[in-house]
């Protein structure tokens, strides 16, 4: 199977290499070559906003959900280049990507999230590519392109999707191809000699048949220097492409066959030294937070790749049967270097494997009174992978390996009810069992690296964890919600639901330090209240989206990695006791003249731990520490404020958004680390604008972190000598400006 994808996928690229032009919705009259359904036509009429969120087209006020919704016209005017952007758009929402990575993503909202991107960890935040769920981390840091609207989900989505979207989901919707030619070809320049060229083509084959093509590289210089080696830090090296076909023989039958496939060649990202080791030059931090001494080397490697077949079938007015088959894998080759310096002092080379295959069957519901949705859902996974540890002045290495095969199954069904025309009802439940397979395998060597790493004279040692276990999991997770419509175009409702994110092995526990590794650690839970609001006022010229929630959450999973006096790091992921999280989130916009538009959002989270167990430190006693924790990647405060003015201009229209960004003081980890933690920063940001009366033609300016601040999003933290006394940190991007001229046909 996988190399059948890797054969089409291949293929495919070479196809889309040759073309260049847009699957996604456009102004103008190119808007109209696309398709539309009946709901986004209606949806142009009145200003509404249309959205899949309960996997089936509703207008966003009708969705007793708190959402977020971000067109990929609006991010790529913005001047942003992938979905971490959508932090500075969405209320009590973290993306970032990974420390030490280019394309690894890190998601929390409201609190929920996860942090530790090794294999066989599962996100808190469900990613997924046209309804389909990508599994693991890497390679999901997706460039804005081939794009036509990001829909962020906050709070657990335990129902419709299930699978470890304890926090939430994040949809990347693509536009239908439709059945008419149109292309569009885009090219920027920028900061660091920043070079992004991307083109989409749809092209009909017949009266039911299109393909459709989309490429894009990125090119940029570093933001710093490794002052080792020379190389760029922070630099970008990206080849992206999708490829598709859509057939639709009648108005009930709609199949389609997509292939994606991004190569990362981007440097790793080796931090910077916050602090010395004593008075050794060596180990001085740097002028520039984006420079680096380290000197274990800069080769980085990361594929991501997939094919899917989405298929709709109309078996009357009132029912649709739906299928979506896809199968993904990925791989990395990647170093990196905590010490920060040219010596091996604490060095770490990786390499990680994963594949999938998910099918899912839905039966759409869709009658006078009664919507929703029922379905069956399978995947099959594998996530394996290595890595060396060095300790370079004990001259020792701890090679860590494994993989974790998992199987799981789940039912699910979620019905809405139209009690009266104000008045609706709505509730779901999915069954889900996880059956998985974990193996580790830990062993000491005296030597710098491993013999799989290279050291083929490396003397073997003390062998530290050597099992494998199996362990099911399984949960029903329901969900209620009641909506009121007190007035034309406003809703009121109320929610409750519950979260499940799955157990699991520990991939670097240690059987030496903690002998309860080899048992696994336990789900996490949620159960989650909300109250909300979404109208449009002042005839459609201001909406309103108001959510208030409070959660209670149990057993969540920390990886603790902390510095052993034997010569290691011990390794233990704990099941973290209680907490209870509760916030307010409100999102604004307001539209008064066709030429002026301000948006605005606020977020609150407040979370506390209420019991925090850890081992570590503890033996095989677990010891509460909740009065020395505190929720990682959370600020207590985020807040985002835009607005645009247009105007009549040469021919065209001319467009300037200045937009705000404020996100309060919040930790890296759940041990506060004066070090490492970020006071709260403000990120000013502005773009212009001006496409063509046809809206064939567009030039923009993006101008991005204005005040050229800095700012923490990452770290790791192994002080002591023996470690270098490891403190470095990750940083955001400075100040950047990016010119782009697009066309399209």
């Amino acid at each position: 199977m996988a190399r059948i994808t890797r054969t089409w996928l291949n293929l495919g690229a070479s196809v889309a290499a040759l073309a260049a032009a847009p699957a996604h919705a456009q102004d103008g009259t190119v808007a109209d070559a696309q398709a539309t359904t009946a709901a986004e036509q209606a949806a142009e009429e009145t200003g509404d906003v249309v959205v899949t969120a309960r996997r089936r087209e509703e207008t966003l006020i009708d969705v007793p959900i708190a959402m977020s919704v971000v067109s990929g016209d609006a991010l790529t005017k913005m001047g942003a280049v992938d979905i971490t952007a959508l932090q500075d758009k969405t209320p009590n929402l973290t993306l970032q990507i990974a420390r030490g990575s280019n394309s690894t993503l890190i998601a929390f909202s409201r609190g929920v999230g996860q942090q530790d991107p090794l294999w066989g960890f599962e996100p808190g935040i469900g990613l997924y590519i046209d309804d389909v769920y990508v599994a693991r981390p890497q390679g999901a840091v997706l460039d804005i392109f081939d794009v036509q609207r990001v829909e962020v989900l906050r709070g657990p989505q335990g129902t419709l999707y299930g699978r470890n979207t304890i926090g939430g989901a994040i949809k990347y919707v693509t536009k239908r191809l439709g059945n008419e030619f149109a292309g569009q070809a885009r090219a920027s320049y920028g900061s660091y000699d920043q070079v992004d060229l991307i083109g989409q083509v749809t092209v009909p084959v017949t009266d039911t048949l299109s393909v459709g093509a989309a490429i894009a590289k990125y090119w940029r210089d570093g933001y710093g220097r490794n002052l080792t080696t020379g190389a760029d830090q922070y630099d970008k090296d990206v080849l992206a492409a999708r490829v598709s076909a859509e057939w639709s023989p009648t108005t009930d039958v709609f199949v389609r066959v997509a292939g994606d496939r991004t190569l990362d060649r981007s440097n790793p990202r080796h931090g910077t030294r916050l602090q010395g080791n004593g008075t050794d030059p060596r180990y001085a931090p740097t002028r520039s937070v984006y420079d680096t001494r380290a000197g274990i080397g800069d080769d980085n490697r990361v594929l991501a790749q997939g094919v899917s077949v989405t298929g709709e079938f109309g078996l009357s007015d009132m029912l649709t049967f739906k299928s979506i088959s896809a199968y993904r894998e990925g791989s990395t080759n990647t170093v990196i270097d905590f010490d920060n310096t040219a010596l091996p002092t604490l060095d770490v080379p990786a390499e990680y494997d994963d594949w999938q295959f998910t099918q899912e069957v839905q039966l759409l519901v869709e009658a006078d009174r009664l919507q929703g949705v029922v379905g069956l859902y399978y995947l099959d996974a594998n996530a394996s992978g290595a890595f060396d540890t060095v300790l370079g002045l004990l001259n020792t290495t701890t090679l860590t390996s494994g993989e974790v095969r998992t199987k799981s199954y789940a039912a699910f069904g979620d019905l809405s009810f139209d009690v009266t025309e104000r008045l609706k009802l709505s509730g779901g439940l999915r069954y889900t069992r996880d059956d998985k397979r974990g193996t580790v395998f830990r062993r000491n060597y005296t030597g710098i690296r491993s013999p799989q790493f290279g050291n083929a004279g490396a003397v073997p040692g003390l062998i530290r964890t050597d099992y494998t276990n199996d362990r099911t999991f399984d949960a029903f997770t329901p969900r209620v919600s009641i909506s009121y419509e007190p007035v034309t175009d406003v809703n009121v409702y109320a929610s409750w639901g519950q979260g499940f994110k799955s157990g699991g092995f520990d991939m670097r526990g240690d059987a030496v330090f903690t002998p309860t590794t080899v048992n696994g650690y336990e789900p996490e839970r949620i159960s989650s209240y909300e109250l909300g609001m979404k109208g449009a006022f002042l005839d459609r010229t201001l909406f309103v989206n108001l959510a208030g929630y409070y959660s209670r959450y149990s057993d969540q999973q920390v990886t603790v990695q902390v510095p052993n006096v034997a010569g290691g790091i011990a390794s233990f992921v704990d099941n973290a006791g209680k907490a209870d999280i509760y916030g307010l989130e409100l999102e604004t916009r307001i539209v008064p003249t066709r030429n002026f538009s301000a948006q605005a959002s606020f977020g609150y989270t407040n979370a506390d731990y209420k019991q925090f167990l850890t081992f570590i430190g503890g033996g095989t006693t677990p010891v509460d520490v909740a009065d020395q924790r505190v929720f990682q990647n959370t600020p207590q405060f985020t807040v985002n404020a835009s607005f645009t003015a247009s105007t009549d201009f040469a021919g065209g229209t001319l467009s300037v958004t200045p937009d705000v960004a404020l996100r309060s003081d919040y930790s890296l980890f759940e041990i506060p680390t004066p070090a490492l933690d970020q006071d709260g920063y403000v990120l000013a940001n502005a773009s212009a604008n001006w496409l063509s009366g046809d809206g064939k033609y567009r030039v923009g300016v993006a101008l991005r972190n204005l005040t050229d601040a800095r700012y923490r999003v990452g770290g790791y933290n192994f002080p002591g000598a023996l470690f270098g006394n490891s403190i470095i940190g990750y940083y955001g991007p400075p100040r950047t400006a990016t010119a782009t001229m697009e066309v399209r046909f």
